[in-house]
């Protein structure tokens, strides 16, 4: 595993070529997260449902295949040349494994995030040491109500749609980053979810450009227009796969998308549409309340600029 931080190459238009302008381009470099101290907690609405549901499903927490399954995971990005970093594992923290939350990276930096969840109260205090510690700016910091990198959904250059559950982030978290956008000239769309989905990125997830991958039984009518308006051509997921984060996949530019294998029918849609699909077992994380686009958080893309 590295976290050798290179500057080269990519994303030249951004602050010492760190940052986000789109969400197609090639992932150049991702974090991540050690896996050391995860643990499954009821600390949202996925997870909950695993601790209702252990008993009769025969449903128990395996350390050594999480481990595993998550090694298998960075080993995806590893082949495909993507240079992994990583937040460390604290003993206090049991869900920094899913540093999409904890942070989120704009064209002028990472925002850090805030986060409403007790037991992830402090997840901000590692993602802000590892962005101290390599030098890669930070441009904000969320401190009106609660918004969590999972709601930050760049669509295209110069768009973002916000969502907000209000038991994660809020109307007010996601009305204070909108307005942080706006500012430097992007449109900026908030919308609620319901509770169920936990972030937007159950939601709605780019695959590529003008492409999503979207559970429109989620999403207001207006959100779906904002996305339609810019011309994003829809791949709908069904209701009942998107609560069971059937959605929640990562593009890696140049047609390929890491999926998980549970999802074998968005899957095998998915490979008819032309995309090269990776599909690691990852149910020890997607039963504790998260998949692989919750695990990362792309750090840089080649720019569209």
């Amino acid at each position: 595993m590295s976290n050798t931080i290179a500057t080269n190459g990519s994303s030249g238009q951004l602050p010492q070529g760190w940052g986000i302008d789109n969400a197609y381009k090639p992932l150049t470099d991702v974090l991540l997260a050690k896996p050391d101290n995860f643990t499954w907690k009821p600390m949202n609405s996925i997870a909950r449902h695993t601790f209702a549901n252990m008993e009769k499903l025969g449903l128990r927490f395996d350390k050594q295949k999480a481990m595993r399954q998550h090694r298998e995971m960075v080993d995806i990005y590893e082949q495909f040349e993507i240079r992994t970093h990583f937040i460390e594992a604290d003993d206090g923290l049991y869900y920094s494994i899913f540093a999409r939350d904890s942070s989120f990276m704009t064209p002028w930096g990472a925002v850090i995030a805030a986060i409403q969840t007790p037991v992830r109260h402090r997840d901000y205090a590692v993602a802000a040491q590892f962005y101290l510690s390599t030098g890669i700016p930070i441009w904000k910091w969320v401190t009106a109500g609660f918004f969590e990198g999972g709601d930050f959904c760049v669509v295209e250059p110069g768009a973002v749609l916000l969502g907000y559950a209000g038991d994660r982030s809020t109307k007010e978290g996601a009305d204070q980053v909108a307005s942080w956008m706006r500012e430097k000239g992007w449109e900026a769309m908030t919308a609620p979810i319901p509770p169920q989905f936990v972030h937007m990125d159950a939601v709605v997830v780019m695959l590529g450009e003008k492409v999503a991958l979207v559970c429109t039984d989620a999403l207001e009518a207006y959100a779906i227009d904002f996305l339609k308006s810019r011309g994003i051509r829809f791949i709908d997921v069904p209701y009942r796969e998107c609560v069971k984060l059937g959605g929640n996949v990562v593009y890696l530019g140049n047609d390929r998308i890491i999926s998980m294998a549970h999802n074998k029918n968005l899957n095998e849609r998915l490979k008819a549409e032309g995309f090269e699909v990776l599909a690691p077992e990852f149910e020890m994380f997607t039963l504790g309340g998260g998949g692989v686009h919750c695990a990362c958080h792309e750090l840089r893309r080649d720019s569209a600029a």
